[in-house]
């Protein structure tokens, strides 16, 4: 049986010109070989499959052919290390004995460390001197995956070349040349798929190119890739799309349940469509339509799909799939998740669309409004009156610590709530009022005080007895006990238990008098007043009673200091204390 030659290695590029998607680098040193400007040292360094040793392997060999000819073999000039397996001092001292010796043949001898990283700092430092001041017959092209492993004084000695990651499309053009010798049929979206799958590594993309050749022998297809990759398609991810626009919420289910049961992960579903609403998104422009790596047929479905699309909620869509792809290792249910991330971007549009039909309704609703309203007549108002919204009195409501409930109370003007259809009234507050309030109208306060008084008769109308129940009368000291015992259950709160434990109601009447010093102690009692009062009421057996605040501000008493103020205020408390002095004539200076 013939010996079977891989394609990276059958197909490994002998010259600069035969080097993928590198041309950066094959230019410069071609330049520096033909001026006679290359670098001692040279290191390149870039991402797996790339090309690094390759191009170090052509570099050595056009260095002597440049300057000797290409009639001689230099292959004895060529030294490879592989620093992986010979990272000591002893390896890097017997490549150093190497170096003092010219080359038989040709004028330069060069040396390949691959993986010069896995060096150890000690041989690193052996290397220094070597590295920066070699003989003029002796090049170091070091090669590495890792740079940032590399001591900075290695670095400093170096020419440094950055290798990229390959592209899509040269990989897929270099996969239909291998292809096109091979006697292998191959589908454009076949090799662009391999080539999506090899993650800019050309090595790679050969490895699966041989992988899917013998899979399928020689005609290559999508669905053979597909297949053999284990891959999910694009149609799915679109199909997903087309049933979210159409609001299908049972068809997102049942395709989902599809993709499961063909063995693929949800995590991989969620991660895949975020990548393809990030193709919708960079689809919706003809200057970013370019950055998607896909075939042209493709390119075209791509664009077709985004201009049915909405830009906003392929953003709010991305962010709900980011969410998802967070909390997908954390969750205990990762199906159910997935699901609820399907309906939740179907809900995005369903909450979209009632937007222009509410701009619809206000407009129809001004339209009717003006013409069901009547022609004035001579002896009716004028239009301008009538389009004025008539005020409208509500009902009078109890208001706290006011005795005559039966006086007539009315809602100001600018605190009515508009009618439907027509902008609200706001009352003009002349500027002589507006400097002696010393504040602005705002909407905002109106509002803020509207809902405090809608609290207050909310509470009234609340703790508003009834004809039928109990009113047994009270006492003072049992009133003090039912106080105590209804605040012992907010010593879990100390802001609240300290202000209520230092007060005691005064009874007068069926009204219980607290005394606040300012108005945050009696918002903090009103948080809890009802609940007070309905424990109160309950063990005292008077659905009657009810509280009333008054506000006094506490005096500022200086605190005794000298011995004559500290008696004085003694004195105060206790009469008996001066008596006591002026019998004994005791003198306190």
């Amino acid at each position: 049986m013939e010996n079977y030659i891989v394609s990276a290695r059958k197909y490994r590029p002998q010259a600069f010109e035969e080097v993928v998607g590198q041309q950066h680098i094959t230019r410069t040193l071609e330049t520096a070989i033909k001026s006679n400007h290359l670098a001692q040292a040279l290191l390149f360094c870039g991402p797996r499959g790339v090309g690094k040793t390759t191009c170090a392997r052509i570099l050595a060999r056009l260095i002597n052919e440049e300057t000797t000819g290409p009639d001689q073999d230099y292959s004895l000039n060529i030294f490879e290390l592989d620093a992986a397996s010979n990272n000591s001092v002893d390896d890097i001292r017997h490549l150093i004995d190497q170096v003092r010796f010219a080359p038989q043949v040709g004028q330069y001898k060069v040396y390949i460390i691959d993986e010069v990283h896995m060096l150890s700092a000690s041989a690193f430092n052996a290397f220094l001197k070597t590295l920066e001041e070699p003989p003029k017959h002796a090049i170091f092209i070091l090669a590495t995956t890792e740079k940032h492993k590399i001591i900075p004084t290695i670095l400093s000695r170096c020419q440094i070349f950055d290798f990229k990651r390959i592209t899509v499309d040269d990989i897929a053009q270099h996969l239909a040349m291998v292809a096109e010798k091979e006697g292998i049929k191959a589908e454009s979206e076949a090799l662009h798929m391999i080539a999506q799958k090899a993650d800019g590594a050309l090595r790679d993309s050969l490895s699966i190119f041989d992988r899917i050749a013998s899979f399928s022998g020689n005609e290559i297809t999508y669905q053979d890739v597909i297949e053999n990759l284990n891959i999910l398609d694009y149609d799915f991810y679109f199909k997903t799309v087309d049933k979210v626009l159409e609001g299908d919420v049972q068809g997102l289910l049942l395709l989902f349940d599809e993709i499961l049961s063909r063995g693929f992960d949800g995590h991989l579903y969620i991660n895949g469509l975020s990548s393809h609403l990030r193709d919708l998104l960079v689809s919706k422009d003809q200057a970013t339509l370019r950055l998607l790596e896909v075939t042209d047929s493709l390119r075209e479905r791509y664009r077709k799909q985004s201009e049915t699309t909405d830009l906003r909620w392929i953003i709010d869509a991305l962010k709900i799939l980011n969410d998802a792809d967070v909390r997908y290792k954390g969750s205990n249910h990762p199906r159910l998740m997935v699901e609820l991330t399907l309906v939740q971007m179907v809900d995005l549009l369903v909450e979209e669309k009632p937007l222009p039909e509410k701009k619809k309704s206000e407009s129809s609703v001004k339209k009717e409004n003006k013409e069901s309203s009547p022609d004035p007549s001579p002896q009716e108002p004028s239009t301008k009156e009538i389009a004025q919204p008539a005020p409208v009195e509500p009902p009078a409501t109890p208001i706290q610590n006011t005795p005559s409930p039966s006086s007539d109370t009315t809602i100001p003007e600018d605190k009515k709530e508009p009618k439907e259809g027509k902008p609200p009234k706001i009352q003009e507050v002349p500027q002589d009022a507006q400097r002696v309030v010393g504040k602005r109208i705002s909407l905002s306060r109106l509002k803020k005080e509207k809902e405090e008084e809608k609290k207050k008769e909310d509470v009234i109308e609340s703790t508003a007895p009834r004809s039928d129940q109990p009113r047994d009368p009270v006492s003072p000291e049992n009133l003090l006990k039912a106080w105590k015992d209804s605040i012992m259950g907010y010593k879990d709160r100390p802001t609240i238990y300290n202000v209520l434990s230092v007060r005691e109601p005064l009874l007068e009447g069926d009204q219980m008098v607290l005394v606040m010093e300012n108005q945050t102690q009696e918002a903090y009692f009103n948080e809890e007043r009802q609940s007070i009062l309905t424990r109160i009421r309950k063990e005292l057996n008077n659905y009657y009673l009810d509280f009333q605040i008054h506000i006094e501000r506490h005096k500022d008493l200086s605190k005794p200091y000298t011995p004559q103020e500290k008696f004085a205020h003694m004195s105060e408390r206790n009469p008996l204390l001066k008596k006591l002095k002026d019998d004994l004539e005791l003198d306190l200076e």
